[in-house]
């Protein structure tokens, strides 16, 4: 074989070697922000799975204030619904969407559940309701680590797939969309965890 051979050989050898690493950076990454993710799902589920307590032990001081229980728990609901699907296809808009909305509209719910209670001392004053209140917000306090600690790794997706030259080659490995943020409709609220303070 003639030099010329040889050099062809070895271009090739070095660019297949080369968008092997390519792509498996991509996947890391990938892995990574869908890690990420999961530990956002394991805090929801906590907050999703304290809030039934939440309302059972309110129920028996506000049998005025039927719809605002049963508000909060549709809300809660709809979350879960949202998570579910969310944890299926991690960094996809629609998904990071729907459970952005969902979780803005439980926090929403849990915000005038805490106006309601406001004007209940003896359930503020309940032992249960302290030890829940602490619980969810230390929760909401964990949410919104691994929400950044997601958002990061999105970005570190996304900045490297659409960095030259892994761009003209992450759409043909399968990774060709960028991953979502997830972002709450009212992230100041989330962000400062509801204060259900009793």
């Amino acid at each position: 074989m003639s030099i010329a051979a040889w050099v062809l050989i070895a271009i090739a050898v070095i660019l297949v070697f080369w968008l092997v690493r390519i792509y498996n950076q991509l996947v890391s990454l990938k892995n990574r922000f869908k890690n990420a993710f999961a530990q956002i799902e394991v805090q929801l589920k906590r907050r999703h799975d304290l809030i039934p307590n939440l309302v059972e032990t309110a129920k028996g001081y506000l049998s005025h204030e039927r719809g605002t229980l049963e508000a909060v728990t549709e809300a809660r609901n709809q979350a879960t619904s949202a998570l579910q699907q969310a944890s299926e296809a991690p960094g996809d808009k629609a998904a990071m969407g729907a459970l952005s909305g969902a979780e803005g509209q439980l926090t929403s719910a849990l915000g005038r559940l805490n106006v309601v209670m406001e004007a209940y001392p003896d359930l503020k004053a309940s032992q249960n309701m302290q030890q829940l209140s602490e619980e969810l917000t230390s929760t909401e306090n964990r949410v919104a680590f691994s929400r950044q600690a997601y958002n990061d790794a999105v970005m570190t997706y996304n900045t490297y797939r659409q960095s030259f030259p892994q761009v003209a080659i992450a759409g043909v490995v399968g990774h060709g969309e960028d991953a979502s943020l997830l972002e709450f409709e009212d992230s100041e609220q989330i962000q400062q965890a509801p204060k259900v303070s009793f």
